[in-house]
């Protein structure tokens, strides 16, 4: 089947909501990178093995997703529990040595939104400050000033609807005028509760 492209998205549709994560741009290059920043700063400090340390951190994060990284580190290397805020600081405010690439065709997509003068949103779940760091490595290709971000979790995290709610209310938008792109059941159920269409990204990338 073929990839859902802008011209297949009902004209009348007026503003457009992503979340971030694995939305935008792949997750896993943020954690990756933050993870071998992490492992070289023990490799530093405890004097371990920054690669074997980065392999159990990526292994970890893709068998058993973020949560679980820190505690494996700590059973499987012995990594100190005072280390833990450090991993913390650095996934919310890490300087990451590559960029975040969007994925191509939501990249395509965005910039057919703009051209067409229509209104671009990121509604996030996740800690404020790290969904705010993520975007600041990203590469926009120029369209920053035209989105604008809503932080789910200072109001109430999706599936709950606040947030979007409140987007409506800010930029006077009616749920006719909004189309949702997401990834997970949370977004496609916070969609479907405020009554609003929705598409998987699987079906654009």
């Amino acid at each position: 089947m073929a990839a859902i492209a802008y011209k297949d998205i009902d004209p009348n549709k007026q503003a457009f909501i992503f979340e971030l994560d694995d939305v935008l741009y792949p997750a896993k290059d943020y954690y990756y990178q933050v993870y071998y920043l992490f492992a070289s700063l023990l490799e530093y400090t405890e004097l371990s093995d920054a690669k074997q340390t980065t392999e159990l951190m990526v292994n970890t994060y893709n068998d058993k997703g973020a949560s679980a990284v820190f505690g494996e580190l700590k059973e499987q290397l012995g990594v100190d529990e005072k280390f833990r805020a450090n991993l913390d600081v650095l996934l919310d405010s890490a300087k990451l040595p590559l960029k975040l690439l969007l994925y191509q065709n939501v990249l395509t997509l965005l910039q057919e939104v703009v051209m067409d003068r229509k209104k671009l949103f990121i509604v996030t779940n996740g800690e404020p400050l790290q969904q705010l760091n993520k975007m600041k490595h990203v590469e926009w290709h120029g369209l920053e000033p035209y989105l604008t971000c809503y932080f789910a979790n200072e109001t109430a995290p999706k599936p709950e609807t606040d947030a979007l709610e409140l987007l409506m209310k800010d930029h006077n938008l009616q749920r006719r005028d909004l189309i949702m792109i997401g990834n997970l059941d949370t977004d496609k159920l916070c969609a479907q509760t405020i009554g609003i269409d929705y598409i998987n990204i699987a079906d654009i990338i």
